[in-house]
């Protein structure tokens, strides 16, 4: 007899809200974390629960997840910080204002609400920024959560419906649905998901998740400086490109008063620590956009792992060699948002039920020799 049903591995935001999902079941859940909760990925992603176009798969699963954190925001604990801030994307020039209307068709034709403004429009919505932008393009349902709470709040709720939660134990090898820790013990289940971000390459080697290292960087608190999510457009080319290095203005204003400012991604680099080089590149993109940032105070900085794929989409659902294994990995910067729509439709390809939008473009099956 399995000790459990279901075991996760990974206790961030995608293992948080599997283990949330499937408990709800009334399966037997049991959860590894070889850290604490919400960390890895989660504590190093910049909290947006936002829609994104760059392919149609894309879309559908980060529109169906943010209905879904929609739904809840009424359940969420005053620690997740949820700020319905809304996402200004920055055209720099009529080059850029052309993606714009590009982007506004393609929302609008799927009814995700929008506003495309013009240059005067974006000083008003936002005098910080530095004068002679072209426009904006503002999706409003967009919002920021403090991802770390929410993986925090899901595991309560996962464990106040029966799951287990074992910390500070790594998970060394999967043999079928026998999961080994490096306490020398190992555990049974029906059925095991691998949600452990890049490390899920340390147990399933031919899984084509590769880490791409991101820095962050927060200041002290000037509340009112920032009212959205701010990104430039060139962002599209940065965050979905596979060059080893790339900068991008993104600032994110927090419930503090803080603002968070990335975006940074680095290919084929393996230690964590800040790199004074490469931040330093990643703030003069952000002072280009709003000089004012020049002159706060950096109050922290840091560096965390997330699991790229070929495709830019996320590996969830069953591993097309191994009976009884599941992926729920390789989300890289849109963890946070997809985390309750991965959960979602995992949890309904399990119960052998049809899920809100179609699993097929995220099955691992897609990629060869797994």
């Amino acid at each position: 007899m399995s000790a459990a049903d279901v075991v996760i591995l990974g206790a961030g935001l995608v293992g948080a809200s599997c283990a949330e999902s499937l408990s709800r079941q009334k399966l037997r859940v049991t959860v590894i974390e070889a850290g604490v909760v919400g960390a890895g990925a989660t504590a190093a992603g910049m909290g947006h629960i936002t829609v994104m176009d760059d392919s149609e798969a894309q879309f559908a699963l980060t529109r169906y997840s943010q209905s879904l954190w929609r739904a809840r925001i009424k359940e969420l604990p005053a620690s997740v910080e949820w700020q319905n801030a809304g996402t200004l994307w920055v055209a720099a020039d009529d080059e850029e204002m052309q993606a714009v209307h590009t982007k506004q068709a393609f929302y609008t034709q799927r009814g995700v609400p929008v506003h495309t403004l013009d240059a005067r429009a974006v000083v008003e919505a936002e005098p910080n920024l530095r004068p002679g932008l072209a426009g904006g393009f503002l999706v409003p349902q967009d919002s920021v959560i403090y991802a770390p709470c929410a993986a925090a709040w899901l595991m309560q709720r996962a464990k106040a419906a029966g799951a287990h939660m074992r910390l500070g134990v790594r998970a060394t090898r999967v043999d079928g649905r026998r999961v080994h820790l490096d306490d020398d013990t190992h555990i049974d289940a029906g059925s095991v998901i691998v949600a452990c971000g890049h490390w899920s390459r340390q147990l399933l080697p031919n899984v084509p998740v590769r880490p791409r290292k991101g820095h962050l960087a927060i200041t002290d608190r000037y509340p009112g400086f920032v009212h959205h999510q701010l990104v430039e457009l060139g962002y599209l080319k940065s965050a979905h490109g596979h060059d080893n290095e790339s900068v991008a203005f993104n600032v994110q204003p927090r419930a503090t008063g803080q603002l968070l400012i990335g975006s940074s991604r680095q290919f084929d680099i393996e230690h964590s620590e800040v790199e004074p080089r490469f931040l330093a590149r990643m703030l003069a993109r952000a002072f280009e956009y709003m000089p004012g940032l020049q002159n706060m105070s950096i109050i922290r900085t840091w560096t965390g792992f997330r699991a790229a794929t070929p495709d830019s989409l996320p590996l969830i659902g069953p591993h097309p060699s191994h009976d009884g294994l599941y992926l729920a990995t390789g989300h890289e910067g849109l963890g946070i948002t997809t985390s309750l729509g991965t959960a979602a439709i995992l949890t309904d390809h399990m119960m052998h039920r049809p899920p809100a939008i179609p699993i097929e473009p995220y099955l691992p099956a897609r990629f060869a020799n797994v």
